[in-house]
């Protein structure tokens, strides 16, 4: 049914294949600056630069790099909010040959620690307000050198004396380490010119880590084919362009932020605004600021955005595409954020669509001539997209669920020196092509529609990040206090999902608020704010599945019972 394509009739004038150029990242984008020199590339809270700025920026970064002994096959972390220094960087190492780790910056020492080792970083870019994490574990990693920048760095006066009154001045000063160089200084020095490594359009661009088949994180092992193909394809679906503007919101560590918010407008040449940290007030004002043309986000960004007076005075007429993922879009916010730009004077559809990082973000989003309510939509150009039965490479019927497979030029070139979960979610199947097992329960209806049912991956999704329940449970395990743990999402209103941790101490009259709270602090020691469990309660003992496992179905069916019984879930 898959090369029938059915989907093909409702592209409207999104061509059906494109023309990937067959070059790295880096001289993509060098591609769109000789086009569009004088148009604006970046705009960071005041601050813009053109494509032409751009390139400049990024061949001084990367000449900086080379003179720090970075060659290609090495590899760099970058652990940065949405800015210019971030998304400056990941060029640059593409220029070099230099593989970029994306992690997030507030990552506890303990994970950062993790991500050096296995991305065998020797290089890593992070702001002056996160030195201490990194000095912590330095000497476990192989990272010989720290590049340091502050959020001030590209903050025109009087915004950067307003952060440094208002956050800067509190941010402890870094002490003399001769381990540490400062962005500043290397955006200035004299270096030779940094050639142009010699690198296929298919090698190792960009690690980016989600949770395998296993619940485990793993890298994930993008090539710069990989992100212009995605780019190129977001670009043509939402026909982002010269003059075009686009709120980035999500953050580069995620496939979302630096894939279409970033990458995707850089490949139609259109402007990229750079939000470094999210709450509905701030993108309220950037919006009525900006007025961007596209806005792309999660569904608890438009239901905030919604609600929120600064967004609901502001002239939306300017808003021509809208695009949401990573969690189901209730009805509800759908109709009322295009009824408030419909009130304006605008005319949009909240367009739903689906990805995940092992295609870099989105391989699939609803066509703007159409709307099917629960829908993710349908395949990308040159994407194909198939329902097989469990357990085999045996398409599905129409309309019959089974597990959504992808092929195309965005899929990943596998998980980083993991070979068995490669092979695991990589299957060649009898067409000869290479299908990306996605581990997600869907269905597809005659036209080419894919309805999303569930995912077959233990993951939670709070506020559209990931959450991996095993290595939650793995941390509270740890503790010399617990003998079992189970780690399940709960359905919320202002989450989706909110992380709650089921225990059994090896004494449970240990049992206790103060326990409870100990335990949570533990999570909170090695683990990113959002996996830490907003709660935990003690069990004697917990559900097990005929073969002697811990039946987390059972507990979420519980709590599902528990907010059914006090009006607090409708299914939806």
């Amino acid at each position: 049914m898959y090369e029938k394509k059915p989907w093909l009739k409702f592209y409207g004038d999104v061509p059906e294949s494109l023309d990937y150029p067959q070059v790295t990242l880096y001289e993509a984008l060098v591609k769109t600056a000789e086009k569009y020199p004088q148009s604006i590339a970046y705009d960071f809270m005041g601050t813009t630069s053109t494509y032409k700025k751009l390139i400049e920026e990024i061949d001084q970064c990367a000449r900086s790099l080379a003179a720090l002994g970075l060659s290609k096959g090495d590899r760099i972390t970058i652990s940065m909010p949405t800015s210019p220094q971030g998304v400056i960087c990941v060029y640059a190492a593409c220029k070099l040959g230099v593989v970029a780790s994306m992690i997030h910056p507030l990552s506890p020492p303990k994970e950062i620690e993790f991500y050096l080792n296995v991305s065998k970083s020797t290089c890593a870019l992070t702001l002056d307000a996160f030195y201490r994490p990194f000095k912590e574990i330095m000497d476990n990693t192989g990272v010989k050198k720290l590049i340091l920048t502050k959020v001030s760095d590209y903050l025109k006066f009087p915004l950067s004396f307003g952060f440094w009154l208002a956050k800067g001045r509190k941010i402890p000063k870094v002490p003399p380490d001769p381990r540490v160089v400062w962005w500043k200084d290397i955006m200035k020095a004299t270096h030779p010119e940094a050639k142009k490594a010699d690198v296929g359009t298919n090698e190792l661009a960009v690690i980016m880590y989600s949770g395998g088949t296993t619940g485990k994180p793993k890298g994930i092992m993008l090539s710069h084919q990989n992100f212009i193909s995605e780019g190129m394809q977001a670009a043509a679906w939402g026909s982002i362009r010269q003059g075009d503007s686009m709120l980035a919101i999500l953050p580069i560590f995620h496939g979302f932020g630096l894939g279409v918010c970033i990458n995707a407008v850089f490949m139609g040449g259109g402007k990229s605004i750079l939000v470094p940290q999210f709450s509905a007030e701030i993108v309220a004002k950037v919006v009525k600021k900006k007025k961007p043309s596209h806005i792309v986000g999660v569904p608890t960004l438009y239901e905030a955005l919604t609600g929120h007076p600064i967004f609901l005075s502001a002239d939306l007429s300017c808003i021509r595409g809208a695009f949401v993922g990573a969690d189901h879009l209730p009805r509800a916010v759908k109709e009322k954020f295009e009824g408030l730009v419909k009130k304006s004077g605008g005319e949009l559809k909240l367009l739903e669509g689906y990805g995940l990082t092992e295609a870099v973000t989105a391989i699939m989003c609803m066509p703007l001539s159409e709307y099917r309510e629960h829908s993710i939509g349908i395949p990308f150009p040159d994407t194909l997209v198939k329902v097989v039965k469990s357990d085999t490479t045996e398409e599905a019927g129409i309309g019959e669920e089974g597990e959504i497979c992808v092929s195309g030029p965005a899929v990943m070139l596998g998980y980083l020196d993991q070979p068995e979960e490669t092979a695991a979610t990589l299957k060649k199947h009898p067409d000869g092509r290479v299908w990306l097992h996605t581990g997600d329960i869907a269905s597809m209806d005659a036209d080419g529609f894919f309805f999303f049912k569930a995912r077959l991956k233990r993951m939670i999704k709070s506020s559209g990040m990931n959450v991996y329940p095993a290595q939650v449970e793995d941390v509270l395990c740890k503790h010399p206090e617990v003998d079992q743990a189970c780690v399940i999402g709960i359905p919320d209103k202002a989450q989706v999902e909110r992380v709650k941790g089921f225990v059994v101490l090896k004494d449970n009259t240990k049992a206790s608020a103060d326990m409870e709270k100990q335990l949570i602090s533990h999570c909170r020691e090695n683990l990113i704010k959002w996996s830490c469990p907003r709660e935990i309660e003690f069990r004697d003992e917990l559900p097990l599945t005929l073969i002697g496992k811990v039946d987390f179905k059972v507990l979420a069916q519980e709590e599902i019972d528990k907010l059914k019984a006090a009006g607090q879930y409708t299914g939806e």
